[in-house]
């Protein structure tokens, strides 16, 4: 439990010590006017109170991926919470905080956007289509667990709850950001963070033991940490669809110094509720043998929830799960209509564009809710952590052209090159080489990426040089 308490505690002091450093070397700026203030609309670009920003931002990365991927990343034991502690403060949370500040700076710009400033014209093509195919699959994704989570407690076909999901996904996508999503998220993800806090109190005072950290790999099936654990356990360390999320609220924000509170902040959250989560499905089962014989995460989180928390606190924790993977299911489909729009120049000011892009983004995510469920998550895992290998080099080039210490973006960029390379490439559904191949073609890839970032950045410098002559 020593082991897990200092984890909780490193997070924290993550975010005060780490985070305010983050935020000193992009720059924020409280005088620099924000796209909440200069090109309020009343549909998208909405001022709002950085707590209800702070809850909605929050709640929108926290869907499903933070307690399915711990709970599935405990597999591996307790050297998952070096990865969650790790991951979220040098990379995920500084993801997050870039992919905010940078579409701020950009005038609430969609990461496809944004990372064809940096990158250019192909990776800006590239980016538009990957980004919203990723994000339909999260919508999907985040489809399908919930009503799963809505049978299993109901006994109901899920297919009903599918049609009542959808169509609030609809209306919530083209509403006013104000309307739905700023009244009613902030609650929701408030009743996210009790319960984890919930879940944390049972484990701790009901005689559980949370194991503590080792550097072995316990999972039954011996299969490697890397690069499985930091593909599964996604969303509780480093997310790329926390970037198509940022942008969304940075349309919200009043000042560049909340930045740090509503991104950096809410990834740590993150992290905390995965840390929980990997800890109570590591303990709860007597060990990772007891976890991986206990059914699918969706019976864990039920399993879990009832018996710490009673009947009353299980189904309110079980709604809390189903909540959240709702809400960032409707602003994945929000940030995928943006996303168009901003690609085509549409206007997002009257209902009729709105719905213009929406429909047929649904029509493609009700067909797809009908594909294995396994098969789509596997390919959203791979995506996920590529997008956010992608940011992480395009937060890197910024800091580089504005003459910063490009460090904290470069570092975690090519650590995420080699994970996503060594993936795909010995994944199942990737290329299926094997480990001898894959890792080194992963780190090959990495160490390639860095060469041509330095080498480009050494340019960029030479270049500042002679026009500064």
């Amino acid at each position: 439990m020593v082991s897990f308490l200092l984890s909780i505690v490193a997070l924290i002091v993550g975010y005060a010590v780490y985070g305010k450093f983050v935020e000193k070397v992009f720059g924020a700026d409280e005088n620099r006017p924000t796209p909440a203030t200069t090109q309020n609309d009343g549909v998208d670009f909405v001022e709002m109170d950085w707590k209800r920003v702070f809850l909605i931002q929050f709640l929108n990365i926290a869907g499903l991926g933070p307690i399915f991927g711990a709970i599935a990343g405990a597999l591996w034991g307790p050297v998952a919470f070096l990865w969650i502690v790790l991951g979220s403060i040098f990379a995920g949370a500084t993801h997050d905080y870039f992919a905010g500040m940078l579409s701020i700076r950009h005038g609430g710009a969609t990461i496809a956007e944004i990372v064809g400033e940096y990158l250019g014209m192909t990776a800006k093509n590239v980016m538009r289509l990957f980004s919203v195919v990723l994000l339909i699959l999260v919508g999907v994704v985040f489809i399908n667990g919930p009503a799963g989570l809505l049978q299993n407690m109901t006994g109901i076909n899920k297919f009903v709850f599918l049609g009542i999901i959808v169509v609030y996904y609809l209306v919530a996508t083209v509403m006013p950001v104000d309307k739905v999503i700023g009244k009613v998220y902030p609650i929701f993800g408030a009743a996210l963070l009790i319960m984890g806090v919930g879940i944390m109190w049972g484990i701790m005072t009901q005689g559980y033991t949370i194991p503590e950290i080792q550097l072995t790999n316990m999972h039954p099936s011996a299969k490697s940490i890397f690069p499985f654990l930091f593909i599964t356990i996604a969303c509780g360390a480093i997310s790329g669809f926390h970037a198509t999320q940022s942008p969304i609220m940075a349309r919200c924000i009043g000042n560049e110094k909340l930045g740090r509170k509503v991104f950096y902040g809410s990834m740590i959250a993150e992290g905390v509720i995965a840390l929980i989560w990997a800890a109570a499905a590591m303990s709860f089962y007597g060990g990772v043998e007891g976890l991986s014989g206990a059914g699918s995460a969706a019976v864990v989180v039920n399993d879990i929830s009832t018996t710490l928390m009673g009947t009353v606190g299980g189904i309110l924790a079980v709604l809390g799960v189903v909540a959240a993977p709702i809400t960032s299911g409707d602003t994945a489909f929000r940030s995928a209509r943006l996303a168009i729009a901003d690609a085509m120049k549409i206007k997002q000011e009257s209902v009729g564009s709105r719905f213009m892009i929406a429909v047929p983004l649904f029509a493609i995510g009700i067909a797809l809710c009908f594909i294995d469920f396994t098969i789509i998550w596997r390919y959203f895992a791979w995506s996920n952590q590529t997008l956010a290998t992608i940011v992480l080099w395009t937060s890197a080039v910024y800091l580089v052209r504005n003459g910063r210490n490009h460090w904290i973006a470069s570092a975690p960029a090519t650590f995420m090159t080699a994970v996503i390379t060594s993936y795909i490439t010995v994944a199942p559904e990737g290329l299926g080489l094997g480990e001898s191949i894959g890792i080194p073609v992963g780190i090959v890839c990495a160490v390639l990426a860095m060469g041509t970032f330095m080498a480009k950045s050494k340019s960029q410098a030479n270049m500042d040089v002679t026009k500064a002559a």
